[in-house]
């Protein structure tokens, strides 16, 4: 019953994260595991970068299919931020201390004040002003911006990505979000590959009723966030990353 409770929550949390906000699953999913379940950290986040794809995956299509996908520049940005993860994960075990490792909770949270203080409420005929060339180039140069952060810290893909496509690019929110998790199903696959090829397959019920929960709500969040109004969105996507801030120090300081 434990393991039901904590996967079912465990998998709301990562897949309103994901449909809202194109966040990466591992920021909720692993220190739930970690700290309610007692798993080895190094399984826990496999755990949830799997869980992670088919939930980007389902969002991906959700957003695209209501024509909220820019998939000519998230491929650009995609490999870049593939390339560049690995430059940063190299740089950071040359680093002896890495006092960033608790950033991307706390850029969560303060992302999610912004999107309720300050909305985006930039629309695609504004979006769409930028050329193709520059938005290419934009494109390369954030993913590698992007990539090396995340590889140097460890986590904050997602975030990261809906940070710079909104406010750097200036793509609008259906849009910004929808071109993350295209990305993002890509990066978790590689990651979550990676995982389980060093350090073996996780428990099998806890795997797959994380992958389950996460993809359901991942579902019910993309459908809901494709047809609100750019001020609901906000709010909503404003409140889920709130709420996942403070619940992922809460689960970190329970993990301490």
């Amino acid at each position: 019953m434990e393991i039901l409770l904590v996967t079912f929550f465990a998998g709301m949390g990562a897949g309103l994260g994901t449909g809202f906000a194109g966040l990466s699953a591992a920021a909720v999913i692993s220190p739930m595991l970690i700290s309610f379940l007692g798993m080895e950290p190094y399984m826990a986040v496999g755990i949830a970068l799997s869980s992670d794809v088919l939930a980007s995956a389902i969002s991906a299509y959700t957003y695209g299919k209501n024509k909220n996908l820019d998939i000519k520049n998230g491929i650009l940005m995609m490999i870049s931020v593939l390339i560049f993860t690995v430059v940063g994960s190299y740089v950071a075990k040359l680093v002896p201390s890495r006092t960033m490792g608790n950033f991307s909770v706390f850029m969560t949270l303060l992302l999610g004040i912004k999107f309720i203080v300050k909305p985006v409420m930039t629309t695609k005929e504004k979006m769409n002003e930028t050329s193709a060339k520059k938005r290419a180039i934009q494109s390369i140069v954030c993913g590698i911006l992007i990539g090396f952060i995340c590889g140097f810290i460890g986590a904050g893909g997602g975030m990261m990505m809906l940070l710079i496509l909104t406010s750097v690019l200036g793509y609008e929110l259906k849009t910004a979000v929808g071109t993350s998790v295209f990305i993002m199903a890509f990066t978790a696959f590689t990651g979550a590959f990676s995982h389980f090829m060093i350090g073996g397959l996780p428990p099998v019920n806890i795997w797959l009723l994380c992958i389950l929960f996460t993809l359901l709500w991942a579902r019910i969040a993309a459908k809901f966030a494709n047809k609100a109004d750019a001020i609901t969105l906000n709010r909503a996507t404003g409140i889920v990353l709130v709420i996942l801030g403070i619940s992922v120090i809460g689960f970190n300081i329970l993990g301490a």
